[in-house]
């Protein structure tokens, strides 16, 4: 498989790497992360200019055609510079669903104004007391008259606060955890009985919790068929996923680069620290663990846009599992390097350290992925091979 980039794409990279080496350093972002908003509005009008904002969206909507290789290349970049506009939630999974479920009327509403850096989206699917579970929607979606009246309450909505509209995943039938019976609304965050609260993460970015009492939405806010959201819901987190394992792997690279300038700069008995076999040793296990990294990263990548699901599922939740325990190796081996400076606000590495542990927990932790990639090897292992057939014949 061919891993070069295109002109393009290289040049996309050297674009956003010369922006946030020049425009982004780490004093502006912890200005940034200490604003209102929690992100810069220059900044994003920027990545309006540059033509990020619209990448994956095809020209006809006023986007470049991308695919989730090209959103590698930006998430890669905005990693190691730990931006934090809200780029995943905007344009990963809110333009994302738009544009594989909208229709005609609701594309050129929206994806043409995301593109341009005008319009804000953001993803309220998750509830209160439910991990990671896709098909746990207890919000409910109830016809009235020529359109549909929402209740209910969705957690950890990246950026809620700042967003113009919400997607908001309804049961429109069934319990909350049957998988059918799911749709997704498009809902104005100002509509009356709508209640955002925002707050920081750990990391410095936002989030928010978010009330619906009685929300009144027409029929054309309905995006998607009505029951059958639930596949639609899963490709955008894997789409999403792969977008993180790229940020993740962008930070680790970055934090090799610092660790290993510490290690030849650091000196210990008029020696530098990186002298030492030892330390040595670490940073090299700190370099293969991030290639590793990056090799599933682009696996995920390339197959985050498969049309076969069970393809996509299983090479992104592999590709999670392994880079969120590699960045946790490496961000703990950066940390402990630096000595008692790691974990210090002051310097980038303890930042970059809250990133990765909080890209962790977004979307799947490890544990929860490596157990749905097993689940799925065993789902398609002959019944011969798989745990327990042995004794249940003998038991028979």
């Amino acid at each position: 498989m061919d891993f070069n980039f295109t002109e393009e794409q290289t040049a996309l990279q050297d674009t956003l790497r010369r922006f946030i080496v020049k425009e982004y350093g780490f004093e502006r972002r912890r200005d940034i992360a200490r604003s209102a908003e929690g992100f810069s509005r220059d900044a994003w009008r920027q990545y309006a200019e540059f033509g990020v904002l619209g990448l994956p969206f095809p020209e006809a909507y006023g986007g470049l055609g991308g695919s989730s290789v090209d959103t590698m290349i930006v998430m890669e970049e905005f990693g190691a510079g730990l931006v934090l506009e809200p780029y995943l939630p905007t344009v990963v999974l809110g333009g994302g669903l738009v544009n594989d479920n909208g229709s005609e009327a609701q594309k050129q509403a929206l994806l043409p104004a995301i593109a341009a850096g005008e319009l804000l989206l953001a993803f309220a699917h998750y509830e209160p007391g439910v991990r990671y579970e896709l098909d746990r929607v207890a919000t409910r979606a109830k016809p009235a008259g020529d359109g549909w009246t929402l209740d209910g309450a969705k957690s950890v909505v990246l950026h809620g606060a700042a967003a113009d509209k919400l997607i908001v995943s309804a049961r429109t039938q069934g319990n909350p955890d049957d998988p059918n019976g799911i749709s997704l609304f498009i809902v104005d965050r100002n509509a009356q009985g709508v209640t955002v609260r925002g707050y920081p993460t750990q990391d410095g970015g936002r989030a928010a919790e978010v009330v619906l009492k009685g929300v009144r939405v027409g029929a054309d806010a309905l995006l998607g068929p009505k029951d059958q959201a639930l596949p639609a819901v899963e490709r955008a987190i894997d789409r999403a996923n792969a977008a993180l394992c790229a940020e993740a792997v962008g930070i680790m690279t970055a934090l090799n680069a610092a660790t290993l300038e510490y290690l030849k700069t650091r000196k210990q008995f008029n020696v530098p620290i990186g002298k030492f076999q030892a330390l040595q040793h670490r940073m090299a296990d700190m370099t293969i663990a991030a290639e590793q990294a990056r090799s599933m990263m682009y696996l995920a990548a390339v197959k985050a846009d498969a049309r076969d699901a069970a393809e996509r599922r299983r090479a992104v939740a592999a590709a999670k599992a392994y880079i969120a325990q590699a960045a946790r190796f490496v961000g703990q081996q950066a940390v402990q390097l630096h000595g008692g400076m790691g974990v210090t606000d002051e310097l980038i590495v303890s930042h970059w350290f809250k990133r990765l542990t909080m890209i962790n927990a977004t979307f799947g932790d490890a544990d929860y992925h490596l157990g749905r990639f097993s689940d799925m090897l065993l789902a398609e292992a002959p019944a011969e091979a798989q745990p327990g057939t042995e004794l249940r014949e003998r038991v028979g």
